[in-house]
């Protein structure tokens, strides 16, 4: 069953990484204007989150299996939103990380984001649509043993950047979103490979990430949030 203009009576907005974190709460989010598509591997997680949410559906899919996000991608026939929420992250010195961890991370990071925009640009493009890629702070400033996550995320950038210029005249808006350290499972599992303590209240919470993508997603038609940097307010 194809997903289009006359499957829904609101807004398609397809949403990565939506089974937890960030991904989760800005679908919880969109969901007051938008039919949501889930995706994500957790099929299970899914469908709990679908179950909560109006008007959701799971959309699972291995985002780093290139035939498999592009016969996903053939079902949509115009996407509104599409948010880039899905990461990875491999902490280590330069002098000890592997080429497979570069690439795992690269592979998720960097290229799963670019291939599955590319496959549904026609779609995005039928409802001069939006794309919001999920960065973080680590895509403005590197720290040591955080090398290939932050070169993921500066390529990110510039991917955001490049994707803004080429499709300005389709309409499309692109958005970039920095976030610093927000009280994810991911974020307890960084604070582990650091060897500290993991401090939920000392960081963002993923519900305020969230609103600061939607609110880029429902500005009005003439304005163009093309970046925004979230830091926890301690």
């Amino acid at each position: 069953m194809g997903y289009g203009a006359g499957m829904a009576s609101r807004p398609i907005a397809l949403v990565t990484g939506a089974s937890r974190g960030i991904g989760a709460a800005v679908a919880r989010s969109l969901s007051a204007t938008h039919e949501v598509l889930l995706g994500g591997r957790d099929s299970d997680a899914l469908r709990t989150l679908a179950e909560e949410i109006p008007g959701a559906r799971p959309w699972p899919v291995e985002l780093t299996d290139g035939e498999a996000v592009a016969a996903a991608a053939d079902d949509i026939d115009t996407l509104d939103v599409l948010i880039h929420s899905a990461g990875t992250i491999e902490l280590g010195a330069v002098s000890e990380v592997s080429a497979d961890s570069w690439r795992r991370t690269f592979e998720l990071n960097l290229f799963a984001v670019t291939e599955l925009t590319r496959a549904l640009l026609p779609a995005l493009r039928a409802a001069s649509g939006h794309v919001v890629l999920v960065n973080s702070g680590a895509g403005l400033a590197a720290k040591p043993h955080w090398g290939s996550y932050a070169a993921s995320k500066f390529a990110l950038r510039a991917y955001a950047d490049v994707l803004r210029a080429e499709e300005a005249g389709n309409g499309l808006r692109v958005t970039s979103v920095f976030p610093g350290r927000v009280a994810t499972d991911m974020q307890r599992d960084v604070r582990d490979s650091e060897g500290g303590a993991f401090e939920p209240e000392r960081y963002l919470r993923p519900e305020s990430v969230a609103e600061s993508i939607v609110s880029a997603v429902r500005a009005p038609a003439d304005a163009h949030l093309t970046e925004i940097t979230v830091r926890p307010h301690t």
